[in-house]
């Protein structure tokens, strides 16, 4: 088995990089094989940061079809996507699972050039998730602190980490300022404490059990006076952990 990038170079072992993306490939799933990607490197996207993104359906490039671009008016029941410039990251919601195993293309649009894409597999599976949260965006206050649980049905090491920066693999440690401590007490679940909430500690993290990761962004702002915020979001981001088969 191997892992490939279009026009690039394979990762035939079990972990390995492309360009600067870390690749795990897992083989304990009986005629499955995952592939993680992981610790996306900043000076590799930048340079696309202000170009249009969009999702592409079908097994092939040349023949998928376009489901959403960030440069059109969103109208689509099934499909939304938004461009964190700041971070790098487009991400691409899908409300409805129609077609439980399918192909899909992440695409750039190179200007006066060829796109530049990712393939990826989504496959639709039934009862609980390996790995999931109870909301992927959240929003904290500046000195408080913050819990995010992430429940999980699979054995295998656990870890928290942030995007571009470092991860957390003990009880406790810090991530770019921010206190975090892991709690392990809950059955089947760890939950992740942010302690002391500034500016710096907003963007993406992951949590990790074994070769699952589950992405959550996290808000940082000032907390409002006189009245309560109340957020409810839950979406699908098309982030990091891929199945191919």
């Amino acid at each position: 088995m191997k892992w490939c990038k279009l026009n690039g170079t394979c990762v035939t072992g079990t972990s390995g990089s492309i360009d600067g993306t870390g690749v795990t490939l897992n083989t304990s799933i009986n005629n499955v094989f995952s592939v993680t990607l992981s610790e996306l490197r900043p000076e590799s996207s930048a340079k696309y940061r202000d170009n249009v993104k969009y999702l592409c359906k079908g097994y092939t490039w040349a023949s998928c079809s376009y489901e959403i671009k960030t440069n059109t008016p969103q109208n689509s029941q099934i499909y939304s996507i938004s461009d964190d410039k700041t971070q790098t990251i487009f991400t691409v919601t899908i409300k409805e699972l129609a077609d439980k195993n399918t192909y899909y293309w992440c695409i750039v649009e190179i200007d006066g050039g060829g796109d530049v894409g990712e393939r990826f597999y989504l496959s639709g599976t039934t009862g609980p998730p390996s790995l999931y949260v109870d909301n992927q965006t959240v929003i904290g206050f500046i000195g408080e602190n913050i819990t995010i649980n992430c429940h999980y049905t699979i054995s295998g090491a656990m870890k928290w980490c942030k995007l571009n920066s470092n991860c957390v693999t003990g009880t406790s440690g810090s991530i770019d300022g921010t206190r975090i401590t892991l709690n392990t007490s809950m059955k089947n679940v760890f939950s992740v404490t942010l302690s002391g909430l500034s500016p710096e500690s907003s963007g993406w993290y992951y949590c990790v059990k074994g070769n699952f990761q589950m992405p959550v962004h996290l808000t940082v702002t000032e907390k409002p006076i006189g009245k309560r915020l109340q957020t409810s979001y839950v979406v699908c981001h098309l982030f990091v952990s891929l199945i191919t088969g």
